[in-house]
């Protein structure tokens, strides 16, 4: 029996990775659930599957789930409540399925405590990829990647020797402005850049993929999973979105992973790695798949993806920056206080104030990611200023 730990329970992974535990109810058990505030959701997860741990982001919150059901002994809120479900004694893998950079002390403690790590949240590599990926091998913990095109490529690499891969090959589904006027994208809607064609996703990620820094996220990630630098890791158009990505091997050859567009097989994956177990999801019929297509990004209509190598190139403290100016731009935009276009404008801007240096502690990545949200927030208002959007 595998017994989870989830950070992140209510969100789109979440809710997919407890089908997968009703999928297999003899081979996964839920210990322990963190969510943020959705206090209905939570409750009815809390009666279905019964951890031995919860936690929310607020004592409100924790005290309305309390309202709802029995809370169990030890739960917590906020950051606290996040450590208690990552080390709960119990658990030997924890799926960290929460979205935003909240969630990097609480890996950082479960790895200390020797589980396994079901990684779904892009920016705790993004932001300590180096710090985190020490700390696994120090102690001795994988890091599974849930991400699909990550999983992917962990599924194509088992067994190879390094030296051997020449690059890795990541897809994109293009998001949903794919070959859309340049000239149109400004007048963008939060309600238009939400309609993916492919993924279910959270709002902020959801965004991501519109503007392609899913993807460079993504890359960035995948350098500190596998160990490849920036120069052997690339992106292309897959708007089919059912090859997840590829390894490119040094003589010629290249392997996909393929398979549905359903989050449960990679959550799967990562719970039942080594083994495999039977499939949650319908297979794969490739007769009714049609046409598979490969395309080049668009660079120049979607800067992002080429702010994100320009990070990943620099090392050092600019990912955080680039995460964190990301973050508060994406919020902005949603919001309705910065243009579609303006996301990558104010990334530059931060980013070009900064100067790079080490960041080699966590206390080095709070400081830096505090520095770069407040100088992200200053650039925003500069823009909206600008475009008369201030009253």
């Amino acid at each position: 029996m595998t017994r989870v730990a989830i950070l992140g329970s209510t969100g789109s992974i979440g809710t997919s990775a407890l089908s997968v535990v009703e999928s297999h109810p003899d081979r996964v058990q839920v210990v322990a659930l963190a969510a943020g505030t959705n206090v209905g959701d939570l409750a009815a997860q809390v009666a279905r599957h019964r951890p031995g741990v919860v936690a929310m982001a607020s004592a409100d919150a924790l005290e309305a789930l309390g309202r709802l059901c029995e809370v169990p002994a030890g739960s917590a809120a906020g950051p606290e409540g996040l450590l208690a479900v990552a080390t709960c004694p119990d658990a030997d893998v924890v799926l960290c399925a929460s979205s935003g950079t909240a969630a990097l002390e609480a890996v950082l403690a479960a790895i200390e405590h020797g589980k396994t790590i079901a990684l779904a949240n892009k920016e705790v590599l993004v932001m300590a990829g180096g710090l985190v990926m020490e700390a696994a091998r120090r102690r001795g913990v994988a890091v599974l990647p849930v991400d699909s095109e990550h999983n992917a490529i962990h599924q194509c690499l088992h067994g190879r020797d390094p030296r051997d891969v020449r690059r890795l090959i990541l897809t994109a589904s293009g998001g949903p402005f794919r070959g859309r006027a340049p000239e149109s994208l400004a007048g963008v809607t939060p309600a238009d850049a939400l309609k993916h064609p492919t993924w279910q996703m959270g709002q902020k990620i959801t965004i991501d993929s519109a503007t392609l820094m899913n993807k460079g996220l993504e890359v960035i990630e995948a350098h500190w999973l596998f160990g490849v630098p920036a120069s052997r890791i690339d992106v292309v158009v897959h708007p089919q979105s059912i090859v997840h990505s590829m390894v490119e091997l040094k003589d010629g050859s290249v392997i996909a992973q393929m398979g549905l567009t359903d989050m449960r097989l990679p959550i799967q994956y990562a719970f039942s790695y080594p083994d495999r177990w039977d499939a949650p999801v319908p297979f794969l019929d490739l007769t009714r798949v049609g046409g598979l297509e490969f395309h080049d990004p668009a660079w120049d209509d979607f800067p992002c993806l080429g702010l994100a190598y320009r990070a990943l190139e620099a090392d050092r403290s600019l990912p955080i920056v680039l995460n964190a100016a990301n973050e508060v731009a994406v919020a902005s935009f949603l919001e309705g206080r910065l243009g579609f276009t303006d996301i990558p404008v104010l990334i530059t801007r931060t980013m070009d104030a900064h100067r790079a240096g080490r960041a080699e502690t966590l206390e080095d990545v709070r400081r830096i990611d505090a520095w770069a949200r407040e100088r992200a927030e200053a650039e925003g208002r500069r823009l909206q200023s600008k475009q008369g959007n201030i009253t």
